[in-house]
C-alpha cells in the first residue's frame, strides 16, 4: 500500500519516518518529497508498505499524531490519473 504522510516538519528525515512506519511492520521505501530548486522538504511524504494489514494499522495509529511538533496527516495514497 502506498502511504501519504503530510504536515510534516521540514527538519524530518526519511529515516525518521520509516522507523515510526516500522513499528506496525515492513517498510519497503519512504520518500520525502522535495522542491526541485532548493532541495528543501515540501512537508510531505510518500511511503510504501507490501503488508496492507500493517499499512492500515499505520495509518490508523499514526494519522492526527505530533510528530516533531506537527500533527501529521496519514492516509492511503490516491493514485495519479
Amino acid at each position: 500500500m502506498n502511504i501519504y504522510i503530510g504536515n510534516l516538519n521540514y527538519r524530518v528525515r526519511e529515516n525518521d519516518l520509516q522507523e515510526a512506519l516500522e513499528e506496525f511492520g515492513a517498510v519497503d521505501s519512504v520518500k520525502i518529497i522535495t522542491d526541485r530548486e532548493t532541495g528543501r522538504s515540501k512537508g510531505f511524504a510518500f511511503a510504501e508498505m507490501s503488508d496492507d494489514a500493517a499499512a492500515q494499522k499505520a495509518i490508523n495509529a499514526l494519522n492526527e499524531t505530533e510528530f516533531e511538533g506537527r500533527q501529521m496527516v496519514v492516509k492511503e495514497a490516491l493514485p495519479k490519473n
